[in-house]
């Protein structure tokens, strides 16, 4: 019988945590995050030393691996943060902070702060245009999130947030959250994240159908004549991932605050770019995202 993967060393041992993070942020060995230097950094020992402290015979400065990624400046141990990247990397719909709380045995305001910091590191940053010459990008949007203090009107959804999704199919899928959905806001997405050999397929609402979108070929389906699918003219890729996040969203989260949708969005975007079907399993899905730590921090300052 095969261990469990939360049997391997790294979740249960503090050293063994820090070698494994170390390996997946400075595969070329260690690097001061102050100065940049790589040829003149020992590692500190000593009975009162920090696990994984090393120090820049540059600057002078001590380090570790968790300086300049989201982990820095965390009393959490090391090894709850790495149980905590697997747990959210392989967990389809999500998982919600009280669950990480109890799982991690860590109190709930713990396990919300730790979750947005896995959030963060999903975030893919500089990507390129999606498409091209004879690829397929469908492109459609889903209304969720209640605004704060807005009105619910008799009809329609514009009290709620949009996302606005494209996916490659067979490929990855970007979303991006706007206040509202228009023409020029549509246009602006598909325009910057599209490349312009691509066949786009959309549905036939009104800010696809009066946009020029900036690619070669524009085709649409028509819902409302109950028009799904003509040939493989569809948008049933994206229909797919929004039933897995909204299942996510309405299902595990059940709340989320508008100021905090972009982060839950990252997070169902990251999974469904790096899933099962692209030859990417859980254990490298949690090791791409410790990838993203570097560079980002985020900080929640309570105003006095």
């Amino acid at each position: 019988m095969k261990n469990s993967v939360l049997d391997a060393k790294h979740f249960h041992d503090e050293e063994a945590a820090y070698a494994y993070l170390e390996a997946r942020v400075w595969p070329h060995g260690p690097t001061c995050p102050k100065c940049g230097t790589f040829d003149r950094i020992g590692k500190m020992g000593g009975k009162s030393t920090r696990i994984g402290t090393y120090k820049c015979y540059e600057c002078r400065k001590p380090f570790t691996v968790k300086v300049g990624t989201v982990f820095e400046s965390s009393h959490v141990p090391l090894r709850l943060w790495l149980q905590c990247v697997h747990l959210m990397a392989s967990s389809k719909k999500g998982i919600s902070s009280n669950q990480l709380a109890r799982t991690l045995n860590v109190t709930l305001k713990t396990a919300w702060f730790m979750s947005h910091r896995v959030r963060e590191a999903m975030v893919v940053l500089g990507m390129e245009p999606m498409g091209g010459a004879g690829l397929i990008v469908e492109a459609d949007e889903t209304f969720i999130v209640n605004k704060k203090g807005f009105p619910k009107p008799k009809g329609g959804a514009g009290h709620k947030m949009v996302v606005v999704s494209l996916v490659e199919r067979g490929g990855s899928v970007r979303s991006t959250v706007i206040d509202s959905v228009s023409r020029p806001d549509v246009e602006r997405i598909i325009r910057q994240n599209v490349h312009p050999e691509s066949r786009l397929m959309t549905d036939t609402a009104a800010y696809y159908r009066r946009g020029q979108l900036g690619t070669e070929s524009h085709e649409m389906v028509d819902h409302s004549a109950g028009e799904y699918v003509r040939g493989d003219v569809h948008t049933n890729t994206l229909e797919g991932y929004y039933s897995v996040f909204k299942r996510g969203m309405k299902g595990v989260y059940q709340h989320c605050g508008e100021k905090h949708l972009h982060r839950y969005v990252a997070e169902f975007d990251f999974r469904y770019s790096n899933r099962i079907r692209l030859g990417i399993d859980d254990k490298e899905r949690a090791d791409r995202t410790l990838k993203g730590i570097v560079g980002k921090r985020l900080t929640y300052q309570t105003p006095r």
